[in-house]
């Protein structure tokens, strides 16, 4: 019952924190930290339990919910889930840890963001198809109170603009759900069993519709162009330990979505449009980091290169799914790449937000011209954001640089010229992220920062640990790959 227990245990604490008045703030604080600590916990004893030569769906906990219906309670982790789940567990961690002015409100803040955490693992979990979209959707209300809480700016329009185009995206997603659902025979949300049924294989005109809601559903969600516009004045508005939940979490749900459901349960109709979706993800790829090189904002910056880095991920997803094209080693490379990539930027931008949010509480401005010559005056400060960085642009022996070499070697073997145009948009990633460092941390230091603090304590240990990992998985990819490889050799081979 671990996985259960993953979920259940940061419910509890959200009631906890929502219905015993009394807390105060650092109290509310240490007991969101401690909470979220269970459910990472509860990861690496899964993690553990895995067998990569196993099953593809392993450690399933299974209650029926209406039989009559196909509905169930029922959750489990292939090794795509479990990477991603894993990385969830640890980003909410770092976000409770992360200090955050929370105006007073500490206890409703840590129980939106332990009911959050709820929510983001149970669509990485769930294993019923109908289960998946009730978490799925709840992660649009938890994101929605901390954007329009605690954010800053105009942090209600832009939660009301989030929680809109997002639940409008997941409508086409219910619809295209139901689709599936009435297309089984016996009918079932298992997702198991729509995997093995492929229950619209030669549905023609029919299948390309469910496809494509869908793909509207995730692609809102990731976002790739044109459906990203909600994206940067949520994570601009945000509070910073928000923005990195949103970038590292809730995006994922899109790429996520993408492999777990129209990859995995309409295999034939998804390589029909895998050239179109791989063409769209070129396109955000190089709109992202265009746009992210013209931003003066730091948020804004770092928002624009997660639809870059999304777009890399869809990519690889596209080729992956390409059914006629290319060789199963680089289909299977390429789908390894897009699911380290999920994880590689849910660290890397994660920190990059939360470090967004360190200045904001020492300046109170984005802006990168309000800054400059901080590397003496904030050494630690610095040195983290230069290696957050280094490893956004794909620097070799940092995690970037492994999810994007699989997605381009892989892709290579399946659309070579969309590897080929895409590889530029590494190159304007690098160029926006060296214009970042210099704007911030080299030339003349003004003079309203020569008091600024460095980083304290408690910030050093979220970002240390996140980019420890991002270091590890630079230089000893192998136990993330392993599990990958897994769901991967189900996915691409066939077992």
């Amino acid at each position: 019952m671990i996985l259960t227990a993953a979920l259940v245990v940061p419910l509890l604490g959200a009631l906890a924190l929502a219905l015993w008045p009394g807390w105060s703030r650092s109290a509310a604080r240490a007991f969101a930290v401690v909470t979220t600590l269970v459910p990472l916990l509860l990861m690496v004893i899964a993690w553990s339990r895995f067998d990569t030569g196993g099953s593809m769906f392993q450690l399933v906990e299974e209650v029926d919910w209406v039989p009559s219906l196909g509905m169930g309670f029922r959750l489990g982790v292939d090794g795509i889930a479990l990477a991603v789940a894993a990385m969830t567990a640890l980003l909410f961690t770092g976000a409770a840890a992360y200090p955050v002015d929370t105006r007073g409100a500490a206890r409703q803040y840590y129980a939106w963001i332990l009911f959050l955490e709820m929510a983001s693992l149970g669509v990485f979990l769930a294993l019923d198809l109908l289960l998946f979209y009730v978490f799925f959707d709840l992660t649009l209300v938890g994101m929605y109170f901390l954007i329009g809480r605690w954010g800053h700016g105009e942090p209600q329009s832009a939660a009301l603009k989030f929680f809109l185009y997002t639940l409008f995206g997941s409508l086409f997603l219910l619809l295209a759900i139901l689709g599936l659902y009435l297309s089984a025979d016996p009918l079932t949300f298992d997702m198991r069993e729509l995997i093995q049924q492929q229950p619209l294989a030669g549905a023609g005109t029919f299948a390309g519709v469910v496809m494509a809601a869908f793909l509207l559903g995730f692609i809102i969600k990731t976002p790739l162009v044109p459906f990203h516009t909600w994206l940067p004045r949520a994570h601009v508005d945000a509070p910073a330990p928000a923005s990195a939940i949103l970038a590292g979490v809730l995006l994922k749900m899109g790429t996520y979505g993408l492999i777990r459901i129209p990859y995995s349960m309409m295999a034939e109709t998804f390589a029909a449009w895998a050239l179109p979706l791989g063409i769209l993800a070129l396109v955000s790829i190089l709109y992202g980091a265009l746009v992210a090189l013209g931003q003066k904002d730091i948020k804004q910056r770092i928002a624009y290169t997660s639809i870059n880095h999304m777009g890399y991920a869809v990519l690889g997803i596209a080729a992956a799914g390409a059914l006629l094209d290319g060789s199963e080693t680089a289909r299977s490379m390429a789908l390894i790449g897009a699911t380290v990539e999920m994880v590689a930027h849910g660290l890397i931008t994660g920190a990059l937000f939360l470090i967004a949010g360190s200045f904001w509480q020492r300046g109170e401005t984005y802006r990168l011209a309000d800054y400059g010559g901080l590397s003496g005056r904030t050494p630690k400060l610095a040195g983290m954001t230069t290696v957050a960085a280094f490893a956004s642009l794909g620097l070799p022996g940092l995690a970037g640089f492994v999810a994007e070499f699989h997605i381009f070697v892989g892709t290579f073997g399946v659309y070579p010229w969309l590897a080929a145009i895409g590889l530029l948009g590494i190159l304007i990633t690098a160029a926006l992220f060296l214009r970042m460092l210099q704007s911030l941390f080299f030339g003349q230091l003004p003079e309203r920062w020569n008091t600024m603090a460095d980083l304290k304590t408690s910030e050093i240990a979220v970002l240390g640990v996140f980019m420890v990992l991002v270091v590890l998985i630079g230089v000893y990819p192998a136990f993330l790959l392993d599990i990958i490889n897994t769901s991967a050799r189900w996915l691409v081979g066939g077992g």
